[in-house]
């Protein structure tokens, strides 16, 4: 558990940049052409705290979303494959699901992530301050620019996309898990 935790504070650390440029590039109406033209921009325009608005909302969606993503992948296998054997249709239609639960449970989250990375105009023309900085507030812009169906706005889209990756990710897991097992069990025969 301590090894995920700081796994994932690492990962976001380093990827929260990129996700910034990466949404900001994908905004309508973009003004970036380049992503160095968009790290310069951000740079000189918000200074490099810009470039990490967005960090403890990532750490507080990424935590639950892996929480409940292993939990429902468990739970999904002791349905399915209550004898845990290698079972590839099984850890695919199990990690879609779970790669799905989680990721539909934890839209708002990526919701308010997506608004600090981008600053969308429309919610900084709602926004007193100018600009929208820590997840409080960011809960409470989505809020007042679309109520409560806006916390869930682009859920199908994350579901689809998260379902392949989990699906991949965990038969992938699965696969090399059983051929290492295979291996090992032939060493120690051979003993």
């Amino acid at each position: 558990g301590a090894a995920g935790c700081v796994a994932t504070l690492l990962h976001d650390a380093a990827m929260n940049p990129a996700e910034v440029v990466k949404q900001r590039m994908q905004m309508y109406n973009s003004p970036y052409q380049r992503v160095t033209d968009c790290v310069r921009a951000v740079w000189r325009n918000e200074g490099a705290g810009a470039f990490y608005r967005s960090y403890t909302t990532q750490l507080t969606m990424n935590i639950p979303f892996q929480a409940i993503h292993f939990m429902t992948y468990e739970f999904l296998q002791e349905q399915l494959n209550p004898h845990r054997q290698y079972n590839p249709g099984s850890h695919m239609v199990s990690g879609a699901c779970a790669g799905a639960v989680a990721a539909a449970a934890t839209t708002p989250l990526d919701v308010c992530k997506t608004l600090l990375n981008t600053q969308e105009s429309l919610a900084l023309s709602s926004n007193i301050s100018g600009h929208i900085t820590g997840m409080a507030n960011a809960f409470r812009t989505v809020y007042q620019v679309g109520g409560v169906t806006a916390y869930f706005r682009g859920v199908q889209a994350r579901v689809i996309y998260q379902m392949p990756s989990t699906a991949i990710a965990w038969s992938v897991y699965e696969f090399f898990k059983y051929i290492l097992t295979k291996r090992q069990e032939k060493r120690w025969a051979g003993k």
